[in-house]
């Protein structure tokens, strides 16, 4: 019985709420006609959209009430209009006429409270000279969210995003690994990784692998399209990262910010930022350097990074901004363990003399010109000089460090690029449209060697005979020439539909050589030994290919989207798979690409205040899928792994994602927040037709059956306090499903569950925060390694509690 009238009081609820609620909409025009992209908002509240490409714009479930509504548009003088929505009304129709600004650039601030969408909203159909309609993706807004960003916390900074696989390989957060749908996590290879837009990675070609991830405190949101960002950002598997740096504020000359944190083990990180407005420039800079013991033994790490942001803005119709970014750290790595030394400590290590270095520099520019209300230009430039070196043993972790000579790895990287976009919007048979074009130049070149360091114990990263390098020494140079275009088709009000094509020219090549070392037999004492000997080698590919995609939105109400999108995928071979010295490893010498498709099906809709969601299916297709075999050589007395063109593969399955404002629907008091989210993901993934027998039908590795990030986020006025909660299943982590070797390279990643806690307080310009990540202390791990970390089990860190102060002024 109580239940019943509990949930007879809540329906009442609702239908009272529903009953009070307006649908708000209207025009914005110009003398020159429809304004697409004008924000729109009610002043003091977190509704607010965007109009669409006709000029149109319509806010939902509007609560009845008095209120200000303010257009606003670059360029354009600020509107607003007071209004009245009355209970009696389910419509009410606002249009607006807008006019050119004649003298300075009006400023304007949005400020709204937070409901339901508190961390993650969704792009929209049009952002700048780029096309989202009927794209997954999701928009994470770090300044909503209550985590540990001091340590680029992905677990929670990504809890919002479902379907991603979170590699936990340091407590730092000095590299990002997430992988989707099946996809290697490891440095986030299968995604395009960009910074403000233009490419990040070591080298975007031919070993696109991210050793730089951008500090979380510097972030202002990261927007995550899946695969069918591969039209207008390159052709990878896994879609779009984009992280979007802070700007200067708007309404400051100068405004400066300290944070400083302390943790656990050691941990220690300093930020300071400095950014502002003065006339027609805008700037931003920060410094952020970090240290820490780290939980395991052997986990020393030293990190500086600095970034700074020049924007000149001579007009409303012009902008001209530059970037530059700087990381340097070095780590040391504890190795992996072996599945009895984890169950036995998981914070132990057998390895002391293995260390990595990452040194980064990252140049971008930006040209924005709107040419007119329908036409806008953006070109986009970028460089990256850096370097990326280990040192260490990678023998197998289940033998003792035998001391000798430990192996060095030292990358090189230099490769720029150019990006322009064009996009054009326009009328036809009464309806808008949006056109986009664009051009893509790319070059990069790695230099790569291997060979002999020390046999000391320091981060001594020089060869013992750097002129006759015992493994290899070579170059990569690759070159990307690709054209691309989408156009969004409004075919009425409610339904579009968006075709897109991409025309690439790959070209590939290695010079150098290698080492190749065989067991033969001496004539004179019967016994095998060791003969090495030289291959030189120089390797050549040229490729051109065109893929093309297709999007379909219908829009049932303006706050709920049906869409469904098919996009073609591509990955190139990489460095990695034509020639890397492992001991672990051995690569076929005619290894090929991977080709497939992501096709999406879902459901997506918010209202501001209360909820949001986001429901799919997916289904992603993944030819001559690379990967690694167990093989056995007779002749040198071994087992190997097999690095080749394994199988074809596909993973289908259930992304979903929720979160309801509970205090908003029961109306009480605005400064309290009681929001709930839950990230669901299903998936299940097979090996279909291969030339492996031990292969076909098998599991894909890296693929969670099932995974789940639920979270509670208390706000009481200034308070905020997060509870999260992460469970990923059992999953394989090589094709052969191995459920345990003794190299501990293969074998299950074992179910795992894990909660963290995050608070922070905020009173004018002091704001402090707290958090405990792994709440229970749980011990697991989340990846395998082949290479660098590992080899073998790389244990998450258990308890920890950090810290943060911040001054702002």
């Amino acid at each position: 019985m109580k239940i019943h009238l509990t949930l007879l009081l809540l329906f009442s609820l609702l239908t009272f709420w529903a009953q009070a609620q307006v649908q708000l909409h209207g025009v914005v025009k110009s003398a020159e006609g429809p304004i697409p992209g004008a924000q729109v908002y009610l002043e003091g509240t977190s509704l607010q959209t965007v109009t669409q490409m006709d000029g149109k714009y319509r806010l939902d479930s509007v609560p009845n009430g008095n209120y200000t509504l303010v257009v606003f548009s670059i360029g354009k003088k600020t509107l607003s209009q007071k209004i009245r929505l009355l209970a009696n009304h389910k419509t009410h129709q606002v249009n607006f006429q807008m006019e050119e600004i004649t003298g300075d650039l009006e400023l304007i601030t949005i400020n709204g409270q937070k409901g339901a969408s508190d961390g993650v909203r969704r792009l929209n159909a049009v952002e700048g000279t780029a096309i989202y309609e009927a794209k997954k993706n999701e928009v994470i807004v770090l300044g909503n969210i209550t985590a540990n960003l001091a340590t680029n916390n992905s677990r929670q900074v990504y809890a919002k995003v479902p379907g991603l696989n979170v590699y936990e390989s340091d407590g730092a957060g000095l590299q990002l690994g997430i992988g989707a749908r099946g996809l290697d996590p490891n440095r986030t290879s299968h995604f395009n990784v960009r910074q403000n837009g233009y490419d990040i990675s070591a080298d975007a070609l031919g070993y696109p692998e991210s050793y730089y991830t951008p500090a979380t405190e510097a972030i202002e949101r990261i927007e995550v399209v899946r695969g069918a960002a591969s039209l207008q950002y390159g052709t990878q598997f896994g879609g779009l990262v984009n992280f979007v740096m802070k700007e200067g504020p708007k309404d400051k000359k100068v405004e400066v910010t300290l944070r400083n944190s302390i943790g656990s083990y050691g941990f220690l990180n300093t930020f300071t930022s400095v950014g502002g407005t003065n006339d027609k420039w805008n700037y931003y800079t920060f410094f952020q350097y970090k240290k820490g013991n780290g939980w395991r033994k052997n986990s020393h790490f030293d990190s500086k990074m600095a970034y700074a942001s020049l924007a000149f803005s001579p007009s409303e119709r012009f902008k001209l901004s530059f970037q530059f970014t700087f990381m340097d750290y070095l780590a040391q790595q504890p190795g992996g363990l072996t599945d009895a030394l984890f169950e036995q400590d998981p914070r132990q290590s057998i390895r002391n003399r293995n260390w990595f270095q990452v040194n980064w520099n990252l140049l971008g520019n930006h040209i924005d010109y709107k040419i007119s209300d329908k036409l806008k230009l953006n070109i986009r430039n970028f460089a990256l000089i850096g370097s990326r070196d280990a040192l260490g043993n990678l023998g197998r972790i289940d033998r003792a460090d035998d001391m000798q000579e430990r192996n060095l790895f030292v990358d090189d990287f230099k490769n720029f690029g150019s990006e322009a976009r064009l996009l054009y919007n326009f009328q036809l048979l009464g309806q808008s449209h949006a056109f986009l074009i664009g051009t893509r130049y790319y070059q990069g070149m790695t230099d790569r060697k291997q060979g002999l360091g020390s046999d000391n114990s320091d981060a001594d990263f020089r060869f013992l005979h750097p002129d006759k390098l015992e493994d290899g020494d070579f170059n990569f140079p690759g070159r990307n020439i690709s054209v691309f275009a989408e156009n969004i088709f409004n075919l009425n009000d409610k339904f579009s539909v968006t075709p897109g094509v991409r025309l690439e020219n790959i070209h590939t090549a290695a010079n150098g050589y290698y080492s190749n070392t065989v067991l033969t037999l001496d004539s004179e004492t019967g016994f095998a030994k060791d003969s090495t000997y030289r291959v030189q080698e120089e390797r050549e590919s040229d490729r051109t290919f065109a893929f093309a995609g297709l999007g379909l939105s219908y829009k049932m109400t303006p706050s709920i989207e049906l869409y469904a999108n098919f996009s073609q995928n591509y990955r190139s071979i990489n460095f990695n798979d034509i020639r890397v010295s492992n001991p672990n490893l051995v690569v076929d010498e005619n290894i090929q690409d991977e080709r497939g498709y992501n096709f999406d099906l879902g459901i997506r809709g918010k209202n501001d205040l209360l909820f949001n969601y986001d429901v799919s299916l997916f289904y992603l297709r993944y030819d001559d899928r690379i990967g690694a075999v167990l093989k056995t050589d007779p002749e040198n007395f071994r087992i190997y792994r097999f690095r080749t063109n394994i199988a074809d593969a596909r993973s289908m399955g259930v992304e979903a994602f929720g979160e309801v404002d509970i205090f908003r629907i029961i109306e009480l008091n605005e400064k309290y927040k009681l929001n709930v989210f839950t990230n669901l993901s299903v998936i299940h993934a097979r090996y279909l037709k291969s030339d492996e027998n031990t292969i076909e039908g098998n599991k894909v590795e890296l693929a969670p059956p099932l995974s789940i990030r639920s979270g509670i986020s208390l706000g009481i006025d200034r308070f905020k306090m997060t509870y999260q909660y992460s469970y990923v299943q059992e999953h394989f982590t090589d094709a052969s499903n191995a459920l345990k070797t003794a190299s501990a390279v293969e074998g299950i990643i074992p179910t795992y569950q894990v909660m963290d806690l995050s608070l922070s307080y905020d009173y004018k310009n002091v704001k402090l925060e707290s958090s405990v990540n792994n709440l229970s202390n749980k011990s697991y791990f989340t990846r395998r390694a082949t290479g660098y970390p590992g080899p073998g089990i790389i244990p998450a860190e258990g308890r920890t509690f950090f810290l943060t102060l911040q001054l702002r002024f």
